[in-house]
């Protein structure tokens, strides 16, 4: 409060910004890191579907339904 009345005037933060330069030979070996640690990581595992065993399950037992009832 005292400071604006000697003069004082606050002064913009200095911003010191890492120069960085393109090095497209850098960024090709990066991009090939990360496309080989994504080959590593994906593993698919195939794995039975459920609604085809379902579907299965639901025509057999409709099947057994409609024989029980040619029957009785």
């Amino acid at each position: 409060m005292i400071r604006p009345m000697f003069g004082y005037r606050p002064k913009p933060r200095k911003f010191n910004l890492p120069l960085r330069y393109y090095d497209p030979e850098k960024e090709e070996r990066e991009l090939n890191r990360e496309k080989r640690r994504i080959k590593i990581e994906s593993h698919v595992r195939t794995r039975p579907k459920q609604f085809s065993r379902v579907v299965f399950f639901a025509l057999s037992l409709g099947l057994v339904v409609y024989i029980i009832s040619l029957l009785g």
